[in-house]
C-alpha cells in the first residue's frame, strides 16, 4: 500500500513537472511571467508632491517640479538598493504632454518603501539637447546596466513638436551624459525627424545581476509604439534600426484587431533573456469600438508579453492573447488619463524576486512583484506546489 501511494505521488509530481513546460498555473504559456502581485497596502509608492521645488535653469525661476503628476518609471539596482527614476510634471500647461517633464530619483532597500530626493536628477538644461527637450522635457525613461557598472538610459526627448528616443549614460544615476537621439546617425539621419519613442534594451541575468546583453556580437533593443521595431548597436549610444526588404522599418510585432493591443504595442521595460527566449514586456493600448477588445475599457493601457528567439531577436515565437496585468485600483483608473493605465517601464531583479514598476493613469507610480520560486501547477482540481530547485526553467 505504501509503495502504491509513493508511486502515485511520484506520478502526479511527474505530471505536474511536465505541465510546467506547457502551461503555467494561470493557463498561460510556460514562457510567460504572469503571476505579478500587488503588495497589500503599498501602492501607490510615489505620488505628486507640491512641496518640493527646483530652480529651473531655463525659466530662471523656482518651480514645483513634481506637483502635478508622477508616473512612468525606470528602475535598476545601485549599491544594493532599488532605484526608481520617475517622470514628474509641474503645473505649467494643461493636458498630457503640455507640461514640462523632469526625472526624479527614489531609492529603496526592499523595493517597496522609497525615499525621494527633493530635486530632479535629469531635466532640460542649457546644454546641447535644449532644442530637443524644451519646453516638453524628458519623459518615460528605461534604464539598464552594463556588466562593468555603467547605466544606459533611454528616454523620450519632447520639445512639443517631435518625440525622439534618446540616450544618456551614468555611473551613479545622479550625474548624466546626454548623447541625443539614438538614431541620429543611422542611414544619414533618415529617422532623426520621425516621431518615435519607447526603447527596451535586451538584458540577461548573470550571477543574480541583470545586465545588458550582447547577441551575435551586438547590443539589441526593441522600440516603438505603433508597432515593435528592432535596432542594434556596437557602442550603446548610436543605434541602427533594422529595415525590411523594401527598405522600411522592420515590423517584428504589430497591433491586433479585436485584442487589448489593437491600437498600440508600446515597448516596456528592458527585455530579459530566459532559456525559452527573449521575453519582451510591452504596453498594449485598446482601440475604441468594435476594433478593440470589449473586455477592456476603450483606450486603456494593459500590459502584455511576447517571446522572441534567442539567436534571432527578430523572430516572434509567442504572444499572450490577454494582458497579464490590467488597471484595477482606483488610482490606476483615475488621473490625467482616466481610461486607465498600468504603463510598465521598470523591471529589476532584487532579493530573488522580480519587481515591476509602472505608471498609473499618468499620475502615480506603483509596483507589482513576481516570485519565481513559487511554482504552482494545476491538475484537475488539485493544486501541487513544486520546489523551485526541481524547476530548471527560469521562466516557469
Amino acid at each position: 500500500m505504501k509503495a502504491n501511494r509513493l508511486g502515485m505521488i511520484l506520478l502526479v509530481s511527474s505530471l505536474a513537472f511536465t505541465s510546467c513546460t506547457e502551461k503555467n498555473s494561470s493557463g498561460s504559456p510556460d514562457w510567460a511571467w504572469t503571476d505579478f502581485q500587488r503588495p497589500e497596502g503599498i501602492n501607490p509608492i510615489i505620488s505628486p508632491d507640491p512641496s518640493t521645488r527646483f530652480y529651473c535653469p531655463l525659466t530662471e525661476d523656482s518651480v514645483a517640479w513634481e506637483s502635478n503628476d508622477t508616473f512612468n518609471p525606470a528602475a535598476t539596482i545601485y549599491d544594493g538598493k532599488v532605484v526608481v527614476l520617475y517622470r514628474a510634471e509641474d503645473k505649467f500647461g494643461e493636458g498630457i504632454g503640455q507640461r514640462t517633464s523632469r526625472l526624479g530619483y527614489a531609492s529603496s532597500e526592499d523595493g517597496l518603501h522609497f525615499k525621494r530626493k527633493t530635486t530632479p536628477v535629469f531635466y532640460p538644461d542649457n546644454d546641447s539637447q535644449k532644442e530637443l527637450e524644451w519646453p516638453g522635457g524628458c519623459e518615460d525613461p528605461r534604464v539598464a546596466m552594463t556588466e562593468d557598472g555603467m547605466y544606459v538610459m533611454f528616454y523620450t526627448q519632447w520639445n512639443r513638436k517631435l518625440a525622439r528616443p534618446s540616450v544618456a549614460t551614468s555611473y551613479d544615476l545622479l550625474h548624466w551624459n546626454k548623447y541625443g537621439p539614438a538614431f541620429a546617425k543611422a542611414y544619414d539621419g533618415r529617422f532623426f525627424n520621425d516621431f518615435c519613442k519607447s526603447a527596451s534594451i535586451v538584458t540577461k541575468l548573470v550571477d543574480g545581476k541583470q545586465v545588458i546583453a550582447k547577441i551575435n556580437g551586438k547590443y539589441w533593443m526593441y522600440w516603438g509604439e505603433q508597432f515593435v521595431n528592432v535596432a542594434t548597436s556596437d557602442d550603446l549610444v548610436n543605434w541602427t534600426p533594422m529595415l525590411d526588404s523594401n527598405g522600411e522599418l522592420l515590423k517584428v510585432m504589430t497591433t491586433r484587431p479585436g485584442k487589448f493591443d489593437s491600437a498600440l504595442t508600446e515597448c516596456g521595460p528592458p527585455a530579459i533573456m530566459t532559456d525559452k527566449g527573449i521575453l519582451l514586456f510591452y504596453n498594449g493600448k485598446n482601440e475604441s469600438g468594435a476594433s478593440g477588445d470589449t473586455s477592456y475599457t476603450a483606450n486603456s493601457y494593459c500590459a502584455g508579453q511576447a517571446l522572441f528567439d534567442l539567436n534571432d531577436p527578430t523572430q516572434l515565437i509567442g504572444r499572450l492573447d490577454k494582458p497579464f496585468y490590467v488597471p484595477e485600483a482606483d488610482f490606476e483608473k483615475s488621473g490625467q488619463y482616466p481610461a486607465g493605465t498600468v504603463f510598465i517601464e521598470g523591471l529589476v531583479y532584487h532579493n530573488q524576486k522580480w519587481f515591476l514598476y509602472y505608471g498609473c493613469a499618468d499620475s502615480r507610480v506603483a509596483v507589482a512583484v513576481y516570485d519565481p520560486s513559487s511554482n504552482h501547477f494545476q491538475i484537475g482540481t488539485t493544486t501541487i506546489s513544486v520546489p523551485s530547485s526541481t524547476i530548471t526553467s527560469s521562466s516557469s
